[in-house]
């Protein structure tokens, strides 16, 4: 079985439908003739309506678990931003650890994500759909073959994330990578991983999600993932946030666009080393001196320092996290509109506190007008369309910071010089503040 310690999500979709044709029929009362005109112009209809019909596609990739079935449903449109609009306010919700185990968070969190129209990106770990009995298919750099610190899967587990990872990328989600066993720390971590190693790491977790119906035989039956991964893979987030320089150097050349392992302030990002950094974010902790990366992980840390605090404190906890996040909001949507990236863990840390702060900070803000909750594939798109003018100008813009002269001058005719005062200033994290996992 997956370990329960950490989880990570990607989402998956299905092939498109035929639309049907309505058909139409004479009156017994009219003559022969018009009888027949009708029945003809019926079938001419439903020639016409079959024709203009999206055909359905379908075609089964390497051992049929997974199939390219056009283009994803339900994505946005990209747009350039019009000279002197203020830019839409993005919120990327991401996971860490995609798995559906008994808790069942990545069905729930998909339908929150229904409710309130937001897309979101699923990191699947590969070796979640690896079951028990092939670990030895997993040769990890530094560690033995079979080696992961999240464990395997069985064939329930593999089963039921597969229909989560369907159901999610029909639903418009990414699926992304937290890559396989995630190691951490110095003794053979990621960050000590070479590029030729991760390079090794990210084939391999492509491997596991392209061949389940191999490496488990009672999954045969299973229908594919409707996409092709070696395409739909476009970024991840490594474990721990370790080893981003030399998985960025490999990635880059396996068809990444962005990459979700750094930390940063709230500000726009830039692309660094060829590729969109989209990273964690420095945000307030409610009643506290210092701020925490944007993800529940480290509130927790930050709060108990273990997963299982005292249950007095679980619905503080839980709205303290929920409340600098909306805080985190406010000031970008307020400010800067720098995009607020937020990191989750499929997990019930201390009572599910943390899911429930989740939940109200998606109902809260992804409500509000011109906010955009997408994933980390749909802002990279995004970001892609825009002028590089309009781009430079953006990220001139500190923590906080709305232009003085109002969005309309700032953007049109150059006259950004990101000279204004900060509204507010991102402090350093509190000193022993993990990373993340």
């Amino acid at each position: 079985m997956m370990a329960a310690t950490k989880r990570i999500t990607l989402g998956v979709m299905a092939v498109a439908l035929l639309a049907g044709a309505a058909g139409c029929s004479g009156s017994g009362s009219e003559s022969q003739a018009s009888g027949l005109g009708a029945v003809n112009g019926a079938a001419g209809e439903k020639k016409k309506a079959a024709e203009a019909a999206p055909k359905s596609v379908f075609r089964a990739i390497g051992d049929g678990s997974t199939a390219f079935t056009g283009v994803q449903p339900k994505q946005p449109a990209v747009q350039r931003l019009a000279a002197g609009k203020k830019p839409p306010q993005f919120v990327v919700f991401s996971w860490d650890g995609a798995g559906e185990d008994s808790q069942k968070l990545f069905s729930h969190f998909r339908e929150v994500g229904k409710k309130y129209h937001a897309n979101m990106t699923y990191f699947l770990s590969g070796v979640y759909l690896l079951p028990e009995a092939k670990r030895a298919q997993y040769d990890p750099p530094k560690h033995n073959a079979g080696s992961s610190d999240i464990g395997f899967n069985d064939t329930k587990g593999i089963r039921n994330t597969l229909t989560e990872l369907r159901g999610a990328w029909q639903d418009g989600n990414e699926i992304g990578t937290h890559f396989n066993g995630h190691f951490c720390g110095a003794d053979g971590g990621v960050g000590t991983w070479s590029v030729d190693e991760w390079k090794s790491e990210i084939s391999q977790a492509k491997s596991f999600v392209k061949s389940w119906k191999t490496n488990d035989p009672g999954l045969k039956s299973e229908k594919p993932l409707p996409f092709d991964y070696d395409k739909e893979l476009v970024g991840g987030r490594t474990p721990c946030l370790e080893g981003q320089k030399n998985m960025v150097a490999a990635a880059r050349t396996m068809g990444f666009r962005y990459d979700s392992s750094g930390v940063n302030n709230q500000v726009w990002p830039k692309k660094k080393d060829g590729i969109w950094d989209l990273s964690m974010q420095l945000v307030p902790v409610p009643g506290r001196e210092f701020e925490t990366l944007s993800m529940d992980y480290n509130f927790m840390f930050n709060q108990s320092g273990t997963t299982q605090g005292d249950p007095d404190q679980h619905e503080y906890w839980g709205n303290q996290m929920r409340d600098g996040l909306l805080q985190a909001f406010d000031r970008a949507y307020d400010g800067n509109r720098a995009p607020l990236i937020i990191g989750n863990h499929f997990e019930s840390w201390n009572g599910g506190t943390y899911m429930r702060a989740i939940e109200e900070t998606i109902a809260t803000v992804c409500t509000k007008k011109d906010v955009r909750c997408v994933s980390f594939r749909q802002l990279a798109d995004w970001l892609d369309a825009q002028d590089p003018a309009t781009l430079s100008k953006l990220e001139t813009l500190k923590v906080g910071q709305a232009p003085k002269a109002g969005w309309p001058a700032f953007l049109e005719a150059g006259t950004g010089s990101g000279r204004d005062q900060a509204a507010s200033k991102a402090p350093a994290a509190a000193a022993g503040n993990p990373a993340g996992r």
